[in-house]
């Protein structure tokens, strides 16, 4: 599902070059929950902007699905996004002049699709636990409630890529814990290929598999009983 090869990142600044990514090489097969780990400055949050085309490598391939990413101008690549990625992000993103049911059906509409997404929004918004809350604006949710509205928005397109950073990062222990069950729980159901980026080791043991990086490079790849 997922295929990269030879990646690295640099930037230039005035007087040296800074290696951000060194030369990654991983598979990531359907359906495999993926945690990347390492600390602050390793390459996390570069390789996940990398991967979902947000960023271009300084070199190297990135397959999804088995189409080639880098490279793509910025309106392909949104195309690609549209058909194959959802996204958790840790300030959850929602916009604040729409309601939940609003905010979730937004990919779908933004893709040109009609037909099922009410019933798909409301569908998800179930499974999250706030179908009571679906004519809600963001202010009136909690910080966990907005969360969940992410998660339902990142799964309306039933995208074959889920790619998830920090997540609960800005969530109490319990609000946390519960959107990583409504996640693991969803992901397992839309059969997604799921890579969450985290610095959190509890997190990370619910993958099938963690990549720790450090300083650009894979120093770890442990795939879980």
């Amino acid at each position: 599902m997922i295929k990269v090869s030879g990646l690295t990142k640099s930037i230039a600044t005035a007087t040296h070059r800074v290696d951000i990514l060194r030369g990654l090489n991983f598979e990531i097969p359907r359906g495999q929950f993926t945690a990347i780990m390492g600390p602050s400055g390793s390459g996390k949050s570069t390789l996940l902007g990398l991967l979902a085309g947000l960023d271009s490598p300084t070199s190297g391939s990135i397959l999804l699905d088995g189409e080639e990413i880098a490279g793509l101008d910025e309106d392909r690549m949104a195309a690609v996004r549209g058909r194959k990625i959802g996204f958790v992000f840790q300030a959850y993103n929602l916009i604040p002049t729409l309601t939940a049911e609003e905010n979730v059906l937004l990919p779908y509409e933004l893709n040109g699709a009609n037909g099922e997404g009410r019933e798909r929004a409301r569908e998800l918004l179930g499974v999250v636990g706030l179908l009571g809350r679906a004519d809600h604006y963001p202010v009136q949710l909690s910080g966990g409630e907005q969360q969940r509205v992410a998660l339902a928005r990142a799964f309306i397109v039933r995208p074959p890529i889920l790619l998830a950073d920090e997540p609960t990062g800005n969530l109490d222990t319990a609000n946390g814990q519960k959107v990583l069950e409504i996640l693991v729980e969803m992901n397992r159901k839309e059969q997604a290929t799921l890579v969450l980026v985290t610095h959190d080791r509890e997190l990370a043991s619910h993958a099938d598999r963690i990549i720790t990086l450090r300083d650009g490079d894979i120093v770890a790849d442990e795939l879980r009983a």
